[in-house]
Order: structure tokens, then C-alpha cells, then sequence
């Protein structure tokens, strides 16, 4: 069967998240977004686990799925969804005489596995601080600890490329895979790409081509859910998920934020409001021309300088992405008000009703009904949409970037 999975998102239990981020939230927003499966986010977390004790069941296959589902929200389309256990993990520690911080992403296909994992992590650091820990291990430990809890346990650096907490980013990460994970980088199979990158990008250092790329949404609010997901068409079934990821048979490709919107995309730095592309960084010597402090470099400069290639090369014809845009931006867009505007959510709201899901609207809906049952704006910035055929503001330093359909005089016709 085809489905949408979204595999790294949080709990209310991780700093800077949302109150109301929930399984119940998350069950109600990946109905809305045509979500399948999703990840639980934070097992690691003492009383988030509870809730996952308390609240989950096993479906038999290596997922899980709520004992009492919540009411559907805006009369969307009932799915089946399913969760799977899964937790961000911060490893802050010295290596090769430099300080290295790395985010990984950890998947169990039971709570006895968690168990195991959670008992050993416990012994290195304060699980209950934070949703996703920070430890005083390296990735590769990190690594040998999910191997030794299950041979079904499995660990994806997660969005690879982020300044500062990443396999590969430019300030406290590795020039590669390997040298962050030495002799079990055989056992890392796929790689988040993060928010500032896309697949291309990556396909631009041959060193990733055995690599399957996924992208999630690393969502710290419910309405975040799905502004990046993976695209399957296997049995719906935990084994399945990952062997797809290992072999990319049966892994479709994935729904891509545009990397411009991300907010390490550039170079800059954000207290003096300047943003370089990597040419401009190179000019300046990499400091900024009014502080005179460091650049924070982005996640274009690193692809560009580890690259061993003019142009991205995909290892297969099978995988492949579509970009995305979040339907409540565009309609925010079209207003010409904020995404979080009463106007806003009552048109999603409408949308979501005649439509089905918000995966459905943007990619799969014949843009003559959108045009019969939404209007004219809103078939034109789907089909501007599909076509990639989008103004792009880049984001830098922690600023997030801006993609627009319209030109401002456009919407005023």
C-alpha cells in the first residue's frame, strides 16, 4: 500500500514545544495532513513513556495505535493511523580534539527495546531533563547501544547538515559519515536531510550515494506535522518501513520543505541582519563586515565545500521529491494576513472538508477541481506549486526563510 510516514517529531516534554503536543494532537493533525504513520518522538523521556505505556497498543507488526482515538477534526477522511516508537538523542562530546555535537534520531519496534536502550542511556546522563536528552556520548556509542538492545533497532542521523548539531555541519560536525561513525557506519543506512536541504543537495558528494534520504518534519507543534515527510509503498508494518529504507525498495522518495525556507540555508548572522551566499562569505573572509565576528555558515556553503560534484547524481531511478509548501502559508498568502488569523484556519478548515487532507489537496487534486470547488487563486498557487514556480527568500542563521506564489501586485489584480 501506498502512505505518508513522518518519522521524527516531539512530544510536550521537549524544550521549546508545544503544551499541546500529544498523542491524541498528533492523531488528530496527521489525519488532517493524510499522515499514515508517525513517529511517538521522545521515548527516552520517563513520564513521556508512561503516556506511551498507557496509551498505545501494539498492532502486531512493529507499530502501535491508540486505544481510543480522539474525535476527527474538520470532517476529514478517517486513516489508520499507526505510531512508531522513536526519540531524538543529543550527543555533545570531544573527538579528535574538537567539541562535536550531533542530533540522531532512534527507532524500536517494541517498548521492551526501549526498556533496554532507556536503561543504558540512563546511566550517562538525566533522561528526564528534556524530551531529547543531551548525553556525554558520541554518536558511535550511541550507535552501539541501539545495535546491542535489538537487531531491529536502528539509528538516522538526523538533519545532517545544521550548523550546530549535525553528522556533518559546519560547526561541530564531521567531514563524513565515517569519521563520526568509524566502524559500525555500516550499520547507517539512511540520513535526515533537515529543513535547509533537499536530495539534490546531497547528491552532490558521491560519499552519500548509499544513502537512502529521508525527510521529517521535526515538528514541535501538532500543525507542524508533515511540513516534511516520506513517501512508502510497502506493507504498512515496521519491518517493512525499515527494510524499505535500507534496500529504497518500496521507499517512494519524499515531500520537501524548499530548502530556501529553511533557516540555515545562507550564511549570516541574524544580530546584524546579514545574509551571504557562499561567494560573499568567501569575500569577507567568513566574518561578518559590521560585528566582526564569525559567519554562522549555512548548509549551502558545507554542501559546496565537501562536494565532488558540479551536479547532483541520484544512485537510482527509483526515489525521487516534491516540494511542498503548508496549505495555511498559502492561504495566508492569498489574504495578504498571518497564518495564525481566524480567516486562516477557517479556510483550511473548509479546504481540509472538501478535500480530504492537505497531502491530497496539494499533490493529488486535478487542479480543474480545485478551480471548480476553491477558485481560481487557489488552483493557480497549486499549480505554480507542483511547477516549482516560486519566489524564494533564504533563510540564515536561525532565521527561517520565505517562499511566495504571488508577486504582491498579482493578489492586488
Amino acid at each position: 500500500m501506498r502512505y505518508i510516514a513522518d518519522l521524527h517529531v516531539h512530544s510536550h516534554y521537549s524544550r521549546a514545544t508545544s503544551r499541546t503536543l500529544n498523542l491524541e494532537t498528533l492523531h488528530q493533525w496527521a489525519t488532517i495532513k493524510g499522515i499514515h504513520v508517525v513517529g511517538t518522538g521522545d521515548f527516552t523521556h520517563p513520564k513521556w513513556l508512561q503516556e506511551l505505556q498507557e496509551k498505545l497498543i501494539s498492532d502486531g507488526n512493529g507499530f502501535y495505535k491508540l486505544k481510543n482515538p480522539p474525535p476527527r477534526l474538520m470532517s476529514v477522511q478517517p486513516i489508520d493511523i499507526r505510531f512508531c516508537l522513536s526519540t531524538e538523542v543529543s550527543c555533545i562530546y570531544k573527538d579528535a580534539n574538537k567539541l562535536r555535537k550531533n542530533h540522531s534520531l532512534l527507532f524500536a519496534p517494541d517498548l521492551e527495546t526501549v526498556a533496554k536502550i532507556n536503561t543504558k542511556l540512563s546511566k550517562i546522563g538525566n533522561l528526564a531533563a528534556d524530551g531529547r536528552p543531551i548525553l556525554g556520548l558520541s554518536a558511535r556509542n550511541l550507535l552501539e547501544i541501539v545495535l546491542e538492545a535489538s537487531d531491529r533497532a536502528y539509528l538516522i542521523p538526523a538533519h545532517i547538515w545544521t550548523p550546530w548539531f549535525s553528522v556533518l555541519g559546519s560547526k561541530a560536525g564531521y567531514d563524513s559519515v565515517e569519521m563520526c561513525f568509524k566502524e559500525l557506519t555500516p550499520y547507517i543506512f539512511a540520513l535526515e536531510t533537515g529543513l535547509s536541504s533537499d536530495p539534490a543537495m546531497n547528491r552532490r558528494l558521491s560519499a552519500l550515494d548509499r544513502y537512502t534520504m529521508v525527510s521529517n518534519s521535526d515538528a514541535h507543534s501538532p500543525k507542524n506535522l508533515g511540513r516534511e515527510a516520506n513517501i512508502f509503498d510497502t506493507a504498512c508494518t515496521y519491518d517493512a518501513l525499515f527494510e524499505a529504507l535500507k534496500t529504497q525498495k518500496g521507499f517512494l522518495g519524499t515531500f520537501e520543505f524548499f530548502p530556501q525556507e529553511g533557516k540555515y540555508y545562507l550564511d549570516g548572522h541574524r544580530n546584524c541582519g546579514i545574509c551571504f551566499d557562499p561567494s560573499m562569505t568567501l569575500a569577507h573572509h567568513g566574518i561578518c563586515p559590521i560585528c566582526g565576528k564569525p559567519l554562522t555558515i549555512g548548509v549551502l556553503h558545507r554542501v559546496v565545500d565537501l562536494a565532488d560534484r558540479e551536479q547532483p547524481i541520484s544512485p537510482t531511478d527509483t526515489t525521487g521529491f516534491e516540494y511542498i509548501i503548508p496549505l495555511p502559508e498559502i492561504i495566508a498568502e492569498i489574504n495578504g494576513i498571518g497564518v495564525a488569523s481566524k480567516k486562516v484556519q477557517k479556510q483550511f478548515a473548509h479546504i481540509i472538508k472538501t478535500f480530504g487532507n492537505e497531502f491530497t489537496f496539494l499533490q493529488e487534486t486535478p487542479i480543474q477541481d480545485i478551480k471548480q470547488q476553491a477558485g481560481p487563486i487557489y488552483a493557480e498557487a497549486i499549480s505554480r506549486l507542483r511547477k516549482q514556480q516560486v519566489l524564494r527568500q533564504p533563510g540564515y542563521d536561525g532565521v527561517y526563510g520565505t517562499i511566495h506564489l504571488f508577486q504582491p501586485e498579482e493578489l492586488k489584480r
